[in-house]
Parts: structure tokens; sequence; C-alpha cells
């Protein structure tokens, strides 16, 4: 019998492409969601999944059990929130802070779709650069946060939202211009603009510069767009989303190169208070911010 647990899974692999990462969406271990393909597959007698160096490939049947499980999954989804409506008063509020400031690029959608679900509920971005974000979120000033994995989990939800690269941005004249991948060597003596956040947030000098012993000038500015025009003007390079350069690479404004030879990588989270979470709703926006991405930011990995 096909369940929706199984229509879960199916979804969840397509949309991370690999069987492991699929389990950790869903709670299964990878032997369990391996059970339960093959009790899809038994049930319609037919193969779902072709098995390629790069993970599973669904089968032109597989497609369509999909198209089902995403078709079902959207009326389930649907249903629920009536019925949290039906059960009591849903109005509240969800006050958003942004750690990542590229992510206003596809955040704006996001709040559109939520507002459309949840009329009921009001939706608003903390405004400004804030040192501590999960402070906000102990002192009742704001209801999610948007940005790194927390060291801490006492009294926090964290929903994994995806994984991204992060690319070294410079301009179209740089001395590095030719290279590839940069190394940490390579950027050294560098002007380094970023955000005003505090250092140990800032994942090129975290993870790439600081273990080999590297220390660059640094250089402020709050928006991308300014970010963008010190770059291209030779005040230096910077390190941001690749969602938030493409823009402006597609356009031949500025160059951006991998770091490192397996390229910098960062996880981005939905992290709130336990109360906040439990809220009918939250779910739901995590749920938003999970399918716009998928669909319109290239190169991303759900978690």
């Amino acid at each position: 019998m096909l369940e929706i647990r199984h229509l879960r899974s199916l979804v969840a692999i397509a949309e991370s492409g690999k069987l492991v990462a699929a389990a950790e969406r869903v709670n299964l271990s990878q032997s369990a969601l391996s059970h339960q393909i093959k009790d899809i597959e038994s049930h319609y007698d037919a193969s779902l999944f072709e098995r390629t160096r790069h993970g599973l490939r669904f089968t032109a049947a597989g497609e369509r059990v999909l198209a089902l499980g995403r078709e079902v999954l959207a009326a389930v989804s649907a249903a629920e929130r009536d019925v949290a409506r039906l059960k009591g008063d849903t109005r509240g509020e969800l006050r958003i802070v942004l750690e990542c400031h590229t992510c206003f690029d596809w955040l704006m959608p996001v709040m559109d779709e939520f507002r459309r679900r949840w009329p009921e509920v009001e939706v608003d971005l903390v405004a400004g650069f804030h040192a501590d974000p999960l402070r906000l979120l102990i002192d009742g000033k704001a209801d999610v946060v948007i940005g790194s994995r927390p060291e801490t989990k006492r009294n926090l939800h964290i929903a994994a939202l995806f994984r991204f690269e992060i690319l070294a941005v410079m301009a179209n004249e740089h001395r590095l211009r030719s290279k590839r991948r940069l190394s940490a060597e390579d950027l050294r003596g560098e002007t380094l603009i970023t955000y005003p956040v505090p250092e140990p947030r800032i994942d090129l000098i975290r993870d790439v510069l600081e273990p080999a012993g590297i220390k660059l000038e640094r250089r402020t500015a709050e928006l991308t767009v300014a970010i963008m025009q010190l770059v291209a003007s030779r005040r230096g390079i910077a390190a941001l989303p690749n969602w938030g350069v493409k823009n402006y690479v597609d356009h031949d404004y500025v160059l951006a190169k991998r770091i490192g030879p397996a390229g910098l990588w960062s996880e981005l989270y939905a992290v709130s208070m336990k109360s906040v979470a439990s809220r009918p709703y939250f779910e739901d926006f995590v749920s938003i911010v999970r399918d716009t991405c998928a669909a319109q930011l290239d190169g991303i990995e759900l978690l």
C-alpha cells in the first residue's frame, strides 16, 4: 500500500539527490529508506530509480509517482493549515533576522508565499546588522534567525535549509583573474570587503585564512551592491554566496573564483526558540524557504 510517508521519502530523494541526505531529512536510517523504496517499487512492480555515480536518478515511472507525491503533499499541507485554523486562533507574528544578508535576494518571494498561505500572521524583517542575533530570540525581539548553525542547542529549534558555495569575487582586471581556484596564500596582501559582522561569522576568515595564519586588511559595507562596486573598482575582494554574485558575474561586472580544491561551502539554518517552532505556521515557513530556494537558486544542496 502506498502511504504518505512513502511520498515524503520520494520528494526528499528528489530534492537531495542522495539516499543518505534524504534519509536524514525524513528521520530514517539509510537501510529503512532503502526498504521503503523497495516497498514502493514492489507496489507498482516497476523500477523508480537508476543508480548513477552522481546519485539516484528517477525513471519515467519514478517521475510520475514523484509528481503524484508533490501533488498529494501540497494538498495535505493545505488541509493541515485549514485544520489548524479550525482548531483555534492562528494569528501571530513571525519576525525574521538575517545573519546572511545576501538572503534578501530570495527572501522576498518566500515572504510573499507565506503571506498568501497565512494571511492572518504578521511577517516582518528585523532591520539592521546584529552582532548577536540569537540574543534577539532569547529576549523575545525576534522569532527566527536565518543563518549558520548555532553552537548551543539549549531551548533552540534548529531547522536545516540548504548548503551553498562561497565564491571569491574580484575585479575583472585582478592579478588572480587567470587562476581557476584560489588558496589562502593567493589572498595574502588583499583587502577583504565584508558586511559589518564579527570576524568569527565570516567563513573565509574562520575556515580558510585563520588556519593558514593569514590576516587581511578588512573594509565593510552594508549593502551587497556597495560591496560589488568596491570590488569592481579594485578596492579589494569579497567572499559571497554563489546566488548573491551570479547576476553580477553573468553581466561581466566582476569575476568569481572557487576557494580551495573542493570549494568553500557553508550551511544555512532557520533557528528559533522551541516555543516559536511549535506554532502551526513555523514548519510551513521552513518548507516554503526550502521549496522556493530549490526552485530558484542554482548550485545549492538541500539539507
